[in-house]
């Protein structure tokens, strides 16, 4: 086994290589704005590290979001072409569901939130009874608006160290690591566990929206 999990819905941009046992390579860095930029360079920063090539992967790991739609369709583009080009499965994972997993690893065992940043004042988060146990859907609210749903829960990602006020408890991991994403996939494959489609979480519609009563015109 050899996976190459990629995940750009965040502001981190991270990148990892496993072999089913434990990560050979990986790469992360944040930046908002340059997800198009930094992903292929960490893809052959990676491969280059583990001495591999590209056709020596089995399957691509890719995070599905929640996230903005610029940062998240790099990576799910990325990943569908890789894993068509090669012939080799591509595997969606929540994001959320790597940072609850990264959380593990921290230390973190439960029950505690998951949240990252949805920009207009937003998170997207869930919560999680242990770091490979969600409870429900992903959301998008106003911090404020899930205070009571997420009181007295320790909380990981920039979302929650963004809004103090309701999650008091915040700590680290603050971004998505590829790592953590694929040694969770690499133990759901072991389990013969089902993964998400490759197909972005939005969680809400995105800014362009085709104006309404507009002007139709014709040739004369």
């Amino acid at each position: 086994m050899l996976l190459l999990a990629v995940d750009t819905a965040t502001p981190a941009v991270t990148v990892a290589l496993h072999d089913g046992e434990s990560v050979l390579a990986a790469s992360g860095q944040v930046d908002a704005r340059r997800h198009g930029e930094l992903l292929l360079p960490s893809v052959d920063k990676v491969l280059a590290e583990a001495g591999l090539k590209l056709d020596a992967l089995t399957g691509i790991v890719v995070g599905v979001g929640p996230g903005p739609y610029t940062g998240l369709r790099v990576g799910l583009v990325t990943a569908s072409t890789f894993a068509s080009v090669l012939g080799v499965p591509v595997h969606g994972l929540c994001t959320l569901d790597g940072l609850a997993y990264a959380a593990g690893t921290a230390g973190i065992e439960g029950p505690f939130t998951v949240a990252t940043d949805a920009r207009r004042k937003e998170v997207y988060w869930a919560r999680y009874e242990d770091p490979r146990t969600r409870v429900g859907e992903p959301s998008v609210d106003r911090p404020a608006d899930i205070a009571e749903q997420v009181a007295g829960l320790p909380a990981v990602g920039q979302g929650a160290l963004l809004y103090p006020e309701v999650f008091p408890d915040a700590r680290g991991p603050e971004h998505q690591s590829a790592a953590a994403l694929a040694a969770l996939a690499a133990e759901r494959l072991a389990a013969g566990a089902p993964f998400l489609p490759p197909t972005p979480l939005y969680l809400r519609r995105p800014d362009a929206q085709v104006p309404k009563n507009y002007k139709v015109v014709t040739p004369q």
